[in-house]
């Protein structure tokens, strides 16, 4: 059975740190590109941080930028998503997904700025984060 499954959300204060993390099984996660989307409350989903396969290749929106870095171990099968400096507007369910496409530069810009979650190969169930005081 393919799938992922995330971890590592909850509640955190404004200024805190979560590392989420999102394990595949059932298919490799070489020669994917993957990521994270985020879906805030009344919002469509986000796609905030891509990552190629030979994780040359990386994208983060402007809203999570110097903030979340993201990062995956092939051996592992894992995708990893760390965000400090949390803001309230972090708040939001946070998916990752592949989609099995070369991870050039442009492929990876392309695959978070364009590509919708439904139109990934595979996606998680999601994680919930809360940044609230």
């Amino acid at each position: 059975q393919l799938q992922f499954v995330e971890s590592g959300g909850g509640l955190v204060q404004p200024g805190g740190s979560l590392r989420l993390s999102c394990t595949a099984s059932g298919f490799t996660l070489d020669g994917y590109v993957v990521g994270w989307f985020r879906q805030a409350p009344g919002k469509e989903h986000e796609g905030i941080s891509c990552i190629g396969s030979s994780s040359a290749n990386t994208y983060y929106a402007d809203s999570v930028k110097g903030r979340f870095t993201v990062s995956r171990d092939n051996a592992t099968n894992t995708l990893y998503l760390q965000m400090n400096n949390l803001k309230p507007e972090d708040s939001g369910v946070y998916y990752c997904a592949a989609i099995q496409l070369p991870g050039t530069y442009y492929v990876v810009q392309a695959t978070c700025i364009i590509t919708i979650l439904h139109g990934m190969d595979y996606w998680g169930e999601g994680t919930l984060v809360t940044v609230s005081s």
